[in-house]
């Protein structure tokens, strides 16, 4: 697995979710029920996981869809 997508904007999760999904492609986010732990302040980002086989098409669709990938250099 390869993280694909670090944010802490779940609207931003959520969108792009669909999107993969819509692809075909599986995804798996990891760190949604942070925001409980940090009483919903939205300080630590959630991810979004891809297979690896799956990242360059998904980096593609995120791409296409103007959705940033959270790391600032968009080369993770």
């Amino acid at each position: 697995m390869k993280e694909l997508l670090r944010t802490t904007d779940p609207t931003v999760i959520a969108h792009a979710t669909a999107l993969l999904d819509a692809e075909g492609i599986a995804v798996f986010a990891l760190d949604v029920h942070m925001s409980v732990l940090e009483g919903s302040l939205g300080i630590l980002p959630q991810r979004l996981m891809v297979a690896d086989r799956d990242l360059f098409l998904a980096r593609s669709v995120l791409r296409d869809n103007d959705i940033p990938d959270g790391h600032g250099d968009g080369q993770r």
